[in-house]
Order: structure tokens, then C-alpha cells, then sequence
């Protein structure tokens, strides 16, 4: 059973699953779902700014002297314990089983607090009267210039800023706008093979190249942007089956869209990989997590992390029936994330990370245009 952290806080290869961002206005997953059931969007309510939380202070409990007592009789000694060679072995086994779930305890805490630094939700309102929906989801920040990871049916909606669809970056215990990114990659084999998902009423897939870059550029608040953002590096390597890790996203599958916008917070679950799965061969390119409180419309884009404070996989798709702790939730691995992107543009991942984040977006500038018509074809 997973642990749960008290501040609320794979698969695609099922071949079918739950595209999980959140759609709202009138609230629906942007996911895949084996049995899903989507409602449509209306118009967005505005933002409601967050109260502020007054500090509290805790007073010192008072003590009380403890009287001397009198000195008792010795107690005769007690005989040594003479333990045989196996228990001895078994007391040091136990002793070091004991030191090592402390030690990765407290790694995983250590690994939930990177990941949930670097957790962004992602917002994209839609003009009323459309074929498009609004939604939610989520993203995470894997490199400290302030460039966003997050899949594909969510950033697909950076591509429609032509028909008036505006996306903002926030963040924070509620979550509240923050920020402006620009896209600068979105996988031109997901665009093509997923251009009805806009449109359609039960989208389905399955992870297989949900993943898009973004690129953080301006403040929407008077604060200026940050020299660096809290980020978590993305792994090279896939974890496998039994391996803990921690999951975050901005599930928002019971809120109303007003509350999405006044009363999100963050998602965070302790909890392990269940089963493990791959879109060619041999290669572990899906971590399936089990049901849990992750395991909801809106946490497309999150995060899963390992002890060491890397970003192992990104949540793609989800059952969304039942309860959340009888659920399918999935992620494709940054390592396969890694790999497609790099069999699709012809280079490392890497490259792309260390670029400034200006060139980036203007290098990818000139790709939007028939990545956008790819897509606004079907709204005809």
C-alpha cells in the first residue's frame, strides 16, 4: 500500500488507457480512458487570488522539577547473553534491513520535496463557442533555466494561440498563475497521429510519444522571472518493478472548475512500480503505479521520482472510474522520453536541455505553423 503524505497530496502499454488532463469549465479528462466518460467545457471563471496565511507560533511546554529519589539497593548483575553464529547473523541482518528503510525513507522525502518544488499546473482556457475545451493539467520543471516537461495532449493547445487559446503557468499551495511559457517541442508523430483528440468526446491512446517541451518566458505577475528554477534532473536510466518512487501532479478530478482555479493544490503519493512495460522490444518505456490519490483527471504531466531525486517518468494516462485506489495510473520513462526524442530530431536530449531557452523557442518558431494546421484541420 502506498504512504500518503498529509498535504494531498503503468498501461499505456495497456494500449488503451486516460489522457489525464483536466478539462473544466465544465470539468472533463483530456486523457485516455478505458471507460471514459467526458463531459463538454463552458466558459472559464476568473481567477480567484489566494488568502493569505497568517504565521503561527507554538508556546514552550512548561516543565516540571522531578524530585531525587532515593538510592535503591543495587541490583545484582545480569549474566551476559550468549548469542549462536545465526542469530548473531540473523540480529545483524534485521539491524541493517532496519538502517537501510530509515535511509530510503528518508531519501524519499528528500525526493518529494525536489519534485514537489519543480510541479507546475498547466491552465489553457478556451474562447466560449468553440470546439475546444479548457483544461488542467500538470508539468514538471527538469531544468533550472525554467523548461517544462509535460505531454503532448497538453501542450497541443500552444499550438492553437491563432484561435485564441491562452495557456498560464502556475503554481504553488494553491496553485495561481504565475507565469507565460512557449513551446518548443511537441513530437511532429503525436501531432499526427493524434490530431482528433481535440475533438473528440472519449479520447483514448496510449503514451507513446505524449511528451512535449516547454519553455518558460515571461511573468504574468509584476515579479520579475527567477534566475533559476527549482528543477529535478531527468534520469537516464528506468526504474523496474518493486522500485519506490514518489508521484506528483494537480489532480483535479473532484473540484469545480472554480475551485481549480481558487483551490488546487497539489498531489503527493509515496508508492512503488507495480509492473513495468515497452513499445518496441526490450526496453522499459512504461512504469505502471497502481491506483492512488495520483490516479485522477489533471495529473497528466506529473511527476514520478526515484530515492536519488530524478525524475524517472512522466504520468500519460489513467483510468478514472471507481475509487482512485482501484486505478491504472501510468508513465512513460525519461528514458524512453530521451530516446524518441532523439530518434525523431537526430539528437541528444541534452543538447536541447543546455541550449538558452530564447533560441529554443525560436528555433521551434517556424515548426508551429504546420503543426497547427495538422490539427486545426479537424475543427472544420
Amino acid at each position: 500500500m502506498p504512504r500518503f503524505t498529509t498535504y494531498f497530496g503503468i498501461a499505456a502499454a495497456l494500449f488503451v488507457g486516460i489522457f489525464v488532463a483536466t478539462v473544466f469549465g465544465n470539468v472533463i479528462t483530456f486523457q485516455t480512458q478505458i471507460t471514459p466518460n467526458v463531459s463538454s467545457t463552458v466558459s472559464v471563471l476568473p481567477t480567484v487570488e489566494p488568502e493569505e496565511v497568517g504565521a503561527t507560533t507554538s508556546e514552550q511546554p512548561q516543565t516540571t522539577p522531578v524530585s531525587k529519589k532515593k538510592s535503591a539497593s543495587p541490583a545484582p548483575a545480569l549474566a551476559p547473553v550468549v548469542l549462536s553464529p545465526i542469530e548473531e547473523i540473523t540480529t545483524s541482518i534485521n539491524s541493517i534491513k532496519t538502517a537501510l528503510s530509515i535511509l530510503e525513507n528518508s531519501s524519499l522525502d528528500a525526493s518529494a520535496s525536489v519534485l514537489r518544488a519543480a510541479l507546475v499546473n498547466i491552465i489553457c482556457y478556451a474562447p466560449a463557442g468553440s470546439r475546444l475545451r479548457s483544461i488542467s493539467g500538470s508539468g514538471i520543471i527538469v531544468d533550472s533555466k525554467g523548461i517544462i516537461l509535460t505531454n503532448a495532449h497538453i501542450a497541443q493547445n500552444f499550438l492553437l494561440s491563432d484561435r485564441n487559446v491562452s495557456c498560464t503557468i502556475r503554481a504553488g499551495s494553491p496553485a495561481i498563475d504565475k507565469y507565460k511559457a512557449s513551446l518548443i517541442y511537441i513530437p511532429s508523430a503525436w501531432v499526427s497521429a493524434n490530431a482528433k483528440i481535440l475533438t473528440e468526446t472519449d479520447p483514448s491512446g496510449t503514451g507513446e510519444y505524449d511528451f512535449a517541451f516547454l519553455a518558460i518566458s515571461k511573468s504574468t505577475t509584476r515579479d520579475e522571472l527567477p534566475s533559476s528554477f527549482s528543477s529535478i534532473p531527468l534520469a537516464t536510466s528506468p526504474s523496474n518493478i518493486g522500485t519506490p518512487v514518489v508521484i506528483a501532479s494537480y489532480g483535479a478530478q473532484f473540484l469545480e472548475s472554480s475551485q481549480i482555479q481558487s483551490s488546487l493544490f497539489p498531489t503527493i503519493v509515496f508508492g512503488s512500480v507495480k509492473d513495468v512495460f515497452t513499445f518496441a522490444t526490450n526496453t522499459i518505456d512504461v512504469l505502471a503505479l497502481g491506483g492512488s490519490a495520483a490516479a485522477q483527471e489533471g495529473s497528466s504531466g506529473g511527476g514520478v521520482s526515484n530515492i536519488n531525486s530524478e525524475l524517472v517518468g512522466t504520468i500519460t494516462t489513467s483510468t478514472t472510474k471507481g475509487t482512485t485506489d482501484t486505478r491504472k495510473l501510468d508513465a512513460i520513462t525519461s528514458s524512453y522520453i530521451r530516446a524518441a526524442y532523439a530518434s525523431e530530431t537526430g539528437n541528444a536530449l541534452d543538447f536541447l536541455l543546455a541550449q538558452p531557452t530564447a533560441t529554443s523557442i525560436s528555433n521551434f518558431a517556424p515548426k508551429i505553423p504546420a503543426l497547427e494546421s495538422i490539427i486545426t484541420a479537424q475543427l472544420h
